[in-house]
C-alpha cells in the first residue's frame, strides 16, 4: 500500500476530485496549508502583481494498493497541472498496513472497492 499526498492549487480541487472519481478513487481527505518555497515573493503576470506565497494551496492525502498507484499519481499530474509557479508536489510513501474500522477488514482489503485490481 502506499500514501500519497499531493499539495495542489486550491483551484483545480474540483477537477482533480471528479478525475480520480473516474479511475476508482472516490475517497481521500484533504485540508488547506500554507507554505514557502524558494520563488520570488512577487512578480508581475500580464500586467498583474503576482505573489506566488499566497496561492490557496490544499493538501489531499489518498492510501491505494500498490496496483493503483502510478494511476492515481498520473491523475493528479495531469489535471492538478497549470504550468505555473504553485502548481504543488507530490509525495509517495509506504503504508505498513490499514483497517477499516467498521467491519475490521485488514490491508487492501480495507481500501476502497474491492474490485479495482481487475
Amino acid at each position: 500500500m502506499k500514501k500519497i499526498e499531493a499539495i495542489i492549487r486550491k483551484t483545480v480541487l474540483n477537477t482533480v476530485q471528479e478525475e480520480l472519481k473516474l479511475i476508482g478513487i472516490e475517497f481521500f481527505t484533504y485540508w488547506e496549508v500554507k507554505g514557502v518555497g524558494i520563488a520570488k515573493e512577487e512578480y508581475w503576470f500580464r500586467g498583474t502583481k503576482y505573489n506566488p506565497s499566497s496561492i490557496e494551496r490544499l493538501m489531499i492525502s489518498i492510501v491505494v494498493r500498490d496496483v493503483n498507484l502510478q494511476k492515481t499519481v498520473d491523475c493528479i499530474l495531469k489535471h492538478a497541472h497549470t504550468g505555473e509557479i504553485g502548481d504543488g508536489k507530490i509525495f509517495v510513501s509506504t503504508i505498513d498496513d490499514s483497517y477499516r474500522i467498521r467491519t475490521g477488514e485488514r490491508g487492501n482489503e480495507s481500501l476502497y472497492i474491492h474490485d479495482l485490481d481487475k
